[in-house]
């Protein structure tokens, strides 16, 4: 069997995201592919016909795999789904939830998992028309797969529960599920068992959260590498920390593009003030070195999760003939590459936080008032906001706390290892909300640090740094400057999405 991914088509992981994004369109299933699944079908059917115990078809689900399913494959996957309809909290974002299903799709049509191309094909049609299920996102271990939340998902399309609409100014809007049905002329779903246990056997939904939240932390990389180089121009400190000759000296390739990325905010021929020291505190000297670190990681993660992406996370598994029984839809792929991405994300909020410290001191900031306040005493700066930025990184750290070790055995003793991807990959999403601020409150820095220097850079109307000086003008008098964190932040991440997509966005991308 030539079981056919779309890996031609996605390199990295902001292709995928790409073809998941609401208007995409899901590709039909290839003749090589639909034969494929026309033969695992078969073998299935063959499989039952010999009265070949085959887990979820003819036995019971999890622990209870002894005992003999029911009689009609129909109840049999109604209950599978229904009794994992148990998810919790907040929803998905419908971005995810779209992704999620594509993942889930995408892994269904490889032909290991005996459905037939005509059930993937109706439910390739849904997803093509926007029909987006309502994915709580708690309450999975992400063992046996995401049970809970697909679960959620596939009762979404029986016409349970509810669905995301978008209406014409694109904004995302909650309905009954069968509703959302009615209005695109479509009827429930009917879950045959083999096709529920497909649905919902797989690691689709914390993948779907962990791309894009890979996204998200490369675009924060981007936007700390950009700060830094402002940094670096308004202080005068010395380049050489950058100079391409470090990089090559000891190798990594992240190094390389951070670097990089530094430099680019510095002009022609940028030199050490003689009042600067000849090496500055490790927030500024080691960027290249942290934030290459996080791309070389980011890079690592990548190559993982699209594997994931482009494979089949089901169990059994239809393979050469035979029915295999294994554990592909235990998540702890993806859970590692979460706790990892959970853990760069600290380090580059903690490398902004560390800036902005070291641009409100005069011992860091050439001289200049603490605080960047140009009346101190009678104006307190931006002590408030450097405040805010400390205990914003102290809830990240609380935040991506690897999930993988925090464990427990479940059902029964049969998931007696479990990886918690999905509570990682949410926890993650929930940290980039204050990481994001970190920056934004580096920014604001940065805004009151070009406004006190004398000789301060005019930035070219229209830039980055002209509308960074528009949010936040000189603070002729203290103010509330929680709004303005927030638009910095907005600011630099639309920054970083720019000048990420001028390159050829792959996060250790053109090092050399």
């Amino acid at each position: 069997m030539t079981a056919l991914t779309e890996r031609q088509e996605l390199q990295r992981l902001a292709d995928l995201v790409r073809a998941a994004a609401f208007g995409a369109v899901l590709r039909p299933c290839g003749p090589e592919e639909a034969a494929a699944m026309r033969v695992s079908a078969a073998g299935l059917a063959e499989a039952l016909a010999a009265k070949d115990p085959v887990y979820g078809v003819t036995q019971g689900f999890g622990p209870l795999v002894v005992y003999e399913a029911a009689d009609s494959p129909v109840e049999q996957g109604g209950g599978l789904i229904s009794h994992l309809g148990s998810g919790q909290g907040r929803p998905l974002p419908p971005e995810a939830s779209r992704l999620a299903v594509w993942l889930r799709l995408n892994s269904m049509r490889l032909g290991y998992s005996a459905v037939s191309p005509e059930f993937w094909q109706g439910l390739a049609d849904l997803w093509n028309r926007g029909f987006t299920p309502v994915i709580p996102r708690d309450g999975t271990v992400s063992a046996s797969g995401d049970l809970q939340p697909l679960a959620h998902a596939a009762l979404s399309h029986a016409g349970t529960g509810e669905a995301w609409t978008r209406d014409r100014a694109g904004r995302w809007g909650r309905v009954p599920a069968a509703e959302a049905l009615a209005a695109i002329g479509a009827s429930p779903v009917e879950w045959s068992a083999r096709e529920a246990l497909a649905f919902v056997n797989g690691t689709s939904v914390g993948l779907a959260v962990s791309v894009l939240n890979h996204q998200e932390v490369l675009r924060l990389a981007r936007a700390v590498a950009m700060l830094t180089g402002r940094v670096v121009r308004l202080l005068g400190a010395s380049p050489e920390a950058y100079h391409t000759g470090v990089a090559r000296a000891r190798g990594q390739a992240g190094q390389f593009t951070a670097a990089r990325w530094v430099r680019d905010e510095l002009p022609a021929g940028h030199a050490r003030e003689p009042s600067r020291p000849l090496q500055e505190p490790y927030s500024l000297r080691c960027v290249p070195q942290v934030v290459g670190a996080v791309l070389d990681q980011l890079a690592a993660a990548e190559a993982i999760l699209l594997t994931e992406a482009a494979g089949c996370t089901d169990n059994p598994v239809y393979v050469d003939g035979k029915i295999l029984h294994g554990g592909n839809f235990h998540a702890m792929p993806v859970g590692l590459c979460s706790d990892q991405l959970g853990l760069c994300l600290q380090q580059l909020a903690y490398l902004a936080d560390r800036q902005l410290a070291l641009i409100c001191a005069p011992s860091g900031n050439g001289g200049l008032p603490p605080m960047l306040t140009p009346r101190p005493g009678g104006g307190s700066g931006l002590a408030g906001v450097q405040i805010s930025s400390t205990s914003f990184v102290s809830r990240i750290r609380q935040l991506v706390y690897p999930s993988s070790l925090t464990a427990l055995p479940t059902n029964g003793g049969n998931q007696d290892h479990v990886p918690m991807a999905l509570n990682g990959a949410n926890a993650v999403a929930d940290a980039l909300e204050p990481a994001w601020l970190v920056v934004g409150s580096l920014a604001v820095g940065v805004a009151q640090l070009t406004a006190l220097s004398a000789d301060r850079p005019r930035p070219e109307p229209g830039g980055v740094w002209a509308d960074l000086a528009e949010i936040s003008p000189p603070l002729e008098a203290d103010r509330p400057l929680a709004p303005e964190v927030r638009a910095a932040s907005a600011l630099c991440a639309r920054a970083a999405a720019d000048l990420l997509g001028e390159e050829d966005g792959s996060p250790g991308g053109g090092g050399r």
